[in-house]
């Protein structure tokens, strides 16, 4: 019957044509926390219980088996509803799976029993540590905290009530100091010169300068400490190497012995001659004045070839860091003014390049931010029944990071349900056993009951919940016998033996809770004739029934069989 009625709700469930509302599917259920575990997905509820083992939460929140009904382990015990005094504590257990009414005994799922609280001392806070500093030290208010420890045992930290920490304000009066900062750099002045000297070979550069200002901002003095004045130099200066060298007038030598003159351009000298070499002009400075000669001048003007100025100071590089693949470059220039090439007669342009570039390895490489390679092929479904999850990946490969570079935004791994449409099996729980038959004769129908004769009686489970080609019921047996007496009412001499244990608080909450314990009475049924064996196996007896007691009077100091105990502090009834 209550496979049938559990089949019945299974069906209902999964064979509606009706699709059921979706939930999130979960892998797993602990049906002890009650918590679900490894996420499937949103997916329609029958879908997800096509496995029985697995589990989807409802709009409460709470979590929900989709195997059969199955109680919970029992909780532990609660801690005492009084922290000093009388109280009851109390465990409990929940029913989990496909129709939750279903599970054997639904009412029996809460046990309470008085208790006592023993946290009577008044242990609890320990005093408050000290504040912290202030989170700011200039500039107005601010805030700092203090801490708290609860030090009462496990038992009684219901002692602990409040937070255990406290925050309040807290002022700073004092101006902050306001540290400086440059100004941008102004342009670069004039330089000093025109040109570059060489005057008893001591080279004689020009140079121009610029300047900034620590006023951006200026640094405070009216605060306490005063503001940090800019770090750094407030000016650079560098060459002019770019300008032309000075012109160098030339001044006669000596006058030559007479001779012969024999020039290729300008005007040549016989006789006698003097040289125009102390010194000589150079950088485009003035020729010796007056003849060379004292008899004829050759006046035809000689070409002047070009010279190179120097180089420039190298430029800034293309780039503050070395990237992938080509790196950054830098240049410098030269010009060529030192003469410049004369037009008539036409002089000889200067030999090489008037640019020079070179690469900037100096640099630091670049950083190189992560960026994600393809996703892979989602893998195969990796269940044979029910819904499961396919996965795929990605690395951070194209490029991986580097030098600082960040990583790859985002997740590596994406899933997908996949659904097999085939139901799970689900296999078979056995049942609590049914209570014990009759004790009865075994070979007729002879009343036995208050006789020497020994009987039988049997039991029996069913193997519940089994579908969808699930395995049977794992144990020993369905059928269980022993062999017994039937007792009941029968009239059997014993003795006190103490009291038995208390029961559980019932009901287990409002004022009226309470616990009952009695008097047991052991009955002696040896000497009343019984053997504690039955037939030629010699099977242990029970006795079965509730026999007429006769234990006498009661023991000194009791009056009644039965003790009744209030439940005090039980919770109040919902």
């Amino acid at each position: 019957m209550e496979t049938q009625r559990f089949l019945l709700v299974w069906a209902l469930v999964l064979v509606s044509g009706e699709r059921s509302e979706s939930v999130r599917c979960f892998a797993s259920i602990d049906l002890n926390t009650g918590e679900c575990d490894s996420e499937i997905g949103d997916v329609n509820e029958d879908d997800c219980c096509q496995n029985p083992n697995y589990g989807y939460q409802t709009a409460d929140g709470a979590c929900q088996s989709c195997g059969p009904p199955t109680w919970s382990s029992w909780s532990s015990w609660s801690p005492c509803t009084t922290l000093c005094g009388e109280g009851v504590r109390q465990k409990s257990r929940k029913c989990y799976g496909v129709g939750q009414s279903e599970c054997e005994n639904p009412t029996d799922k809460l046990y309470v029993e008085p208790c006592i609280g023993t946290c009577c001392n008044g242990e609890g806070w320990d005093s408050w540590l000290p504040w912290t500093p202030c989170s700011v030290t200039c500039g107005g208010q601010g805030v700092r905290k203090r801490q708290r420890v609860c030090s009462a045992p496990l038992e009684c930290r219901l002692n602990c009530t409040g937070p255990t920490e406290e925050t309040e304000t807290c002022e700073a009066n004092n101006t902050c100091p306001v540290h400086g900062g440059w100004s941008g750099w102004s342009s670069w002045a004039q330089c000093s010169g025109s040109c570059v000297s060489n005057q008893g070979g001591a080279i004689n550069t020009p140079s121009r300068e610029r300047k900034r200002s620590c006023s951006n901002p200026n640094p405070s003095t009216d605060t306490e400490p005063p503001g940090n004045s800019c770090p750094g130099d407030a000016s650079q200066r560098q060459d002019c190497s770019e300008l032309p060298n000075c012109p160098v007038d030339g001044n006669w030598g000596a006058w030559s012995a007479p001779g012969p003159c024999s020039v290729t351009c300008g005007e040549g000298l016989r006789l006698s001659s003097r040289i125009c070499d102390s010194p000589a002009p150079k950088y485009g400075g003035k020729i010796c004045e007056g003849p060379s000669t004292e008899s004829s001048i050759c006046q035809s003007p000689c070409p002047v070839h070009g010279v190179w100025s120097g180089w420039s100071n190298w430029g800034e590089c293309t780039a503050s860091c070395i990237p992938q693949g080509r790196p950054p470059t830098r240049s410098r220039q030269r010009s060529c003014t030192n003469p410049a090439p004369s037009s008539n007669p036409l002089g000889r342009d200067c030999e090489g390049d008037n640019i020079q570039t070179e690469n900037c390895d100096h640099l630091p490489p670049c950083s190189v931010d992560g960026s994600w390679g393809p996703w892979s092929p989602y893998t195969s479904c990796p269940v044979s029944c029910g819904v499961g999850l396919q996965e795929s990946i990605r690395r951070c490969d194209s490029p991986t990071p580097k030098h600082g570079g960040q990583p790859c935004r985002g997740d590596d791994r994406r899933t997908s349900i996949c659904s097999t449409q085939v139901h799970c099996p689900v296999h078979g729980v056995w049942s609590e056993w049914s209570e014990w038959e009759t004790c009865r004769y075994a070979y007729g129908t002879k009343d036995i009951r208050c006789l020497k004769i020994g009987g039988k009686q049997k039991r029996e489970r069913q193997c519940l919940h089994r579908a969808h080609n699930g395995s049977f019921c794992a144990g020993d047996k369905q059928l269980d016998s022993r062999v017994c007496y039937d007792v009941d009412k029968c009239y059997v001499k014993g003795s006190w033996e103490g009291w038995g244990e208390w029961g559980f608080c019932n009901p287990p909450c409002g004022p009226t809770s309470r616990r009952v314990r009695s008097l047991i009475c052991d009955p002696d049924y040896m000497a009343a004739g019984y053997r504690p064996t039955i037939g030629r196996q010699k099977d242990k007896a029970t006795f079965v029934g509730k026999p007429s007691y006769d234990c006498g009077t009661l023991p000194e100091g009791i009056a009644k069989k039965y003790e009744i105990q209030s439940c005090k502090n039980a919770p109040p009834c919902p």
